[in-house]
């Protein structure tokens, strides 16, 4: 009687935690090292750890660059492999991953679903499934050195890129006097990923529409993103860095924080590494949307990152609750607090804490809120060549091989060989 209430005593406890007995289980989730994103992973998993007994989450940092993040992601993918189980994934790679990734809807996201930005969630529905779990969203600002326009006579952050023009030529004039390594702008220009997000904020705030429109057209070759790419040609050499073509987010954050530079472009996850402690420019800078030209608004690509589990993960359920309890508004908040990434829960914009860490979150909102997407709806799985031919003409204005209206000829062309999209008017 004894042996049959022991037994009956462990086969409970079993039933009520499946992991006291089961073997030890591991979930690796292949995550991003821009800033400190991999040591705030890593303190996550330490915490689900904690709560999950008998589980171990294996943090694998993932390339830096968004392309050769695709890229590495789907060769895991491509081979059907078991060995990432949670993927780290743009918010623009849903349409082309989903039919390797799981419903996220069946492992209880659909109840906390509402939580998040609606456009997101949106976004990561593809053919009524949920593909991917928001886990932060970004939008292109312009950090500028508060005490350096003050000691230049300048009242506040340019609303124009000629004003940003002036500033950044004054500035770096004056500096270069003790620092020759000083530049007025620093910003992305090599050519992957965000050099296109850096491409479409420059012609969508000159009026020139979105590259490719809402209704599916080819709209890149027009005046004002002549105008607008020409601009930014012209900035290498002059306020910008000869390097600028081989600078990414990384890199350009460390110029600036160095108190090499007066501007940079850059995602909102700099705020919190240059106000670290000991930084050159701690305390000396501020943020603000990115300048307008004469006839647009000032624009800010969309970014942001979401979770998603593989369908070849040999624990989907375990993998599942990892990605939402990463996504949920407990480590979203810690995020925000200690790293600057901005939430995906709304409702953590009106929380004190992370108001008090980033003041900006608050004064930008609508910033993150209009955000200006990039064309992958439109085009779908083939969005990464649609990115690769804007960077690549671009980058070629960039670095003088061609003028910036011919460049626009050749990526309408190629744009219409690769989609079959009609070109359209500017509305």
């Amino acid at each position: 009687m004894k042996k049959t209430l022991f037994i009956f005593f462990i086969l409970m406890i079993f039933a009520l935690n499946p992991l006291v007995l089961a073997e030890e289980v591991e979930i690796t989730m292949a995550v991003g090292t821009v800033g400190i994103e991999q040591e705030l992973a890593e303190r996550a998993a330490e915490i689900f750890e904690e709560e999950n007994p008998g589980v171990t989450v294996n943090i694998q940092a993932a390339p830096e660059t968004s392309d050769e993040r695709r890229s590495v992601f789907l060769q895991h993918l491509d081979r059907e492999s078991p060995e990432i189980d949670v993927y780290q994934i743009d918010v623009i790679w849903p349409g082309e991953f989903s039919h390797y990734l799981v419903d996220l809807n069946e492992y209880g996201a659909e109840e906390i679903a509402d939580q998040h930005f609606a456009a997101m969630i949106e976004n990561n529905t593809i053919d009524g499934e949920l593909a991917a779990i928001p886990w932060f969203t970004d939008a292109g600002l312009l950090y500028y050195r508060t005490d350096l326009l003050e000691e230049y006579g300048f009242d506040g952050p340019p609303q124009t890129w000629d004003e940003l023009e002036e500033m950044a030529a004054v500035i770096q004039a004056g500096e270069r006097e003790d620092n020759p390594d000083f530049w007025g702008y620093v910003w992305q220009g090599y050519d992957y990923e965000g050099l296109t997000c850096n491409a479409l904020e420059w012609i969508h705030s000159h009026g020139g529409g979105r590259i490719i429109s809402e209704e599916g057209e080819i709209t890149v070759n027009n005046e004002q993103a002549v105008e607008a790419v020409n601009r930014a040609g012209n900035w290498i050499g002059e306020i910008s860095p000869p390097e600028t073509t081989g600078l990414v987010e990384e890199s350009s954050r460390i110029i600036f924080e160095a108190g090499n530079a007066a501007f940079l472009r850059n995602w909102p996850y700099v705020y919190a590494l240059a106000s670290e402690e000991g930084k050159a420019v701690a305390g000396k800078f501020d943020l603000a949307p990115l300048p307008a030209g004469e006839q647009g608004e000032s624009s800010a690509a969309l970014g942001g990152w979401n979770l998603a589990v593989s369908r070849f993960s040999e624990n989907k359920e375990l993998a599942a609750e990892l990605a939402l309890f990463m996504a949920g508004p407990r480590i979203q908040k810690m995020r925000a607090v200690e790293g600057a990434f901005n939430p995906t829960i709304e409702e953590l914009y009106e929380d004190e804490e992370v108001l008090a860490a980033n003041p900006f979150f608050e004064d930008l909102y609508e910033v993150f809120e209009n955000a200006v997407p990039r064309p992958s709806s439109q085009t779908g799985e083939l969005y990464n060549e649609v990115s690769s031919l804007i960077s690549e003409n671009i980058y070629f204005v960039l670095t003088g091989d061609l003028g910036a209206s011919t460049a626009l000829e050749y990526l309408e062309m190629d744009l219409e060989d690769l989609l079959g999209f009609e070109t359209g008017e500017l509305e």
